[in-house]
């Protein structure tokens, strides 16, 4: 894409969704750490439908020692790997107390410090929770970047460069979440939903469905 594509590609999406955000449900920077390590090979669907209870529970990091391993695990056994989620919240918890105060960091190399808090979990803290332009790239992003020619690469951390390098103001702070939605709801794994995508004409994929399939 040439730089004037890239600015039209996010235009149109920003003018679909003007004000985009994460579908994880938190009420602080703490939940938010929290839904996002719980996210990882989970739905933010069924993240939200486990993390109601606990949150309304649990706010601090404080609190969530006290509830224990295994309170947490009886809130979040619905997830995928619980256990080991359950373990490193717990770990990342206790870290939190007793090097941050029970506040959570705003920079990525403290973030990262924390258990079960990889680069793309910071990255979302810093940007939905401090304002920081930052893009995660998760699957969704990974598979939209490459398919549409937006910001290809072999891996999250080299797509991640190219959508630093290449995404344009005004759109930097909510580019990670346009491509997210676009990817989950539009542009899917399995059949991109190409008839109704507001950037097919921008979008290098060479096998577009451009016809909706009957009975859909």
């Amino acid at each position: 894409m040439t730089r004037d594509q890239i600015f039209e590609f996010f235009r149109r999406l920003a003018e679909d969704n003007p004000a985009p955000e994460t579908e994880l449900e938190y009420g602080n920077a703490y939940q938010l750490v929290v839904a996002v390590a719980l996210s990882a090979q989970a739905t933010d669907v069924g993240v939200n439908k486990a993390a109601r209870a606990l949150f309304a529970k649990v706010k601090t990091p404080q609190a969530m020692l006290e509830l224990g391993e295994e309170g947490l695990k009886e809130h979040i056994k619905t997830i995928g790997l619980f256990n080991s989620k359950a373990k490193n919240v717990i770990a990342l918890s206790q870290l939190l107390v007793d090097d941050y105060g029970g506040e959570v960091p705003d920079t990525r190399e403290d973030l990262v410090r924390l258990p079960g808090v990889g680069r793309k979990t910071a990255n979302v803290v810093l940007n939905c929770w401090f304002g920081q332009e930052t893009f995660a790239v998760d699957t969704h992003i990974f598979r939209v970047g490459n398919r549409t020619g937006l910001a290809k690469g072999k891996t999250p951390e080299a797509v991640e460069a190219k959508l630093e390098k290449r995404v344009p103001q005004p759109f930097r702070l909510g580019a990670h979440h346009w491509l997210i939605l676009h990817g989950r709801y539009v542009c899917k794994a399995r059949t991109p939903e190409c008839w109704r995508c507001p950037v097919v004409d921008l979008c290098s994929f060479r096998k577009k469905v451009l016809e909706k399939p009957k009975g859909r």
